[in-house]
């Protein structure tokens, strides 16, 4: 039996990336609420 986590740096941009938040206005806000709370890092980057 495999594990569940298989990671993929690829996939993990495409489905969760800057520039996927960015298209949807709702991303949008997502990105500006964690850059509003301050985090480090506002979404995965390539």
């Amino acid at each position: 039996m495999s594990q569940t986590y298989q990671p993929n740096r690829r996939k993990r941009a495409k489905t969760h990336g800057f520039l996927v938040r960015t298209k949807t206005q709702n991303g949008r806000k997502v990105n500006t609420a964690r850059r509003r709370k301050g985090r480090a890092n506002v979404s995965i980057k390539k």
